[in-house]
């Protein structure tokens, strides 16, 4: 069974994350396989909405972190890993057709980055969110720093991303971060209600609607999402410093005990 498989209902198209026993956690294969995937969807002129959804117990617990440190541990391979994930939010945001985000239970970090690339998100009221990253001394930047702020302001952005709290899903609809709240059990048919208010209207004029607000809310995507890089990229050399200073430390403090001793 693929990583990520597709289900067709009629002009929607369901794309399915699909590592349940690793909770969805996105890693290299995973991101590939949703990119490719979402442009499947984009050029397939009888898809007129996508629906992003996870199988199992949670809809994604963000960044494969096993993964993560292997890239991050070595020159180079920061961008790379990033640009795979960037480009699944990116593709949600750019093509011309709404795509819509089913949350249930877990929704953090990197995985938020790409709901927060798709138009809508609707969730169970027992879902988390959040961008944890600055916790573990990075930022969230696969897009969260640049997409948060427009979608539930400035201050609440901070907020979020500067103190690393996680929020349920009432939070979330209060602030903005969610368009709808349901039931777990009804979780679905909602969304299926949403997707079809969508297809009631022009799928062109929808889809070029999305692309119009999207311009006028993030002018200036690019710049930032490029900035977002570079700072993450300057906090990871400034932790690998910061833990050779204490290797360094802790050695020169052996020695000394040792010398002493002998």
């Amino acid at each position: 069974m693929s990583i990520v498989i597709t289900e067709d209902r009629g002009h929607v198209r369901h794309v399915i994350l699909n590592r349940p026993e690793k909770r969805n956690a996105m890693n290299g294969e995973l991101l590939r396989a949703l990119g490719h995937a979402l442009r499947e969807a984009a050029a397939e002129e009888s898809v007129h909405c996508v629906v992003l959804r996870g199988e199992g117990p949670v809809f994604s617990a963000g960044v494969d972190l096993n993964e993560l440190g292997a890239s991050s541990g070595k020159l180079g391979m920061l961008r790379p890993f990033r640009q795979v994930f960037l480009d699944c939010a990116n593709l949600c945001e750019e093509m011309a057709k709404p795509v819509v985000c089913q949350i249930h239970r877990t929704c953090v970090g990197g995985a938020l980055e790409v709901a927060l690339g798709c138009d809508l998100r609707i969730a169970s009221s027992d879902a988390q969110l959040g961008l944890p990253e600055v916790k573990f001394g990075i930022i969230p930047d696969v897009g969260g720093s640049t997409r948060l702020p427009a979608v539930v302001g400035l201050g609440r952005a901070k907020e979020l991303i500067m103190t690393a709290r996680l929020i349920d899903a009432a939070e979330a609809e209060r602030i903005g971060l969610l368009n709808r709240v349901v039931a777990p059990e009804e979780l679905e048919t909602a969304t299926e209600a949403l997707v079809e208010e969508l297809l009631a209207n022009s799928h062109i004029a929808v889809g070029r609607a999305k692309r119009v607000i999207d311009a006028s809310a993030r002018p200036a995507l690019a710049q930032t999402l490029e900035m977002e890089i570079d700072v993450q990229e300057f906090c990871v050399a400034a932790a690998h410093a910061s833990a050779q200073a204490q290797a360094s430390s802790s050695s020169e403090d052996e020695r000394a005990e040792a010398a002493l001793a002998g």
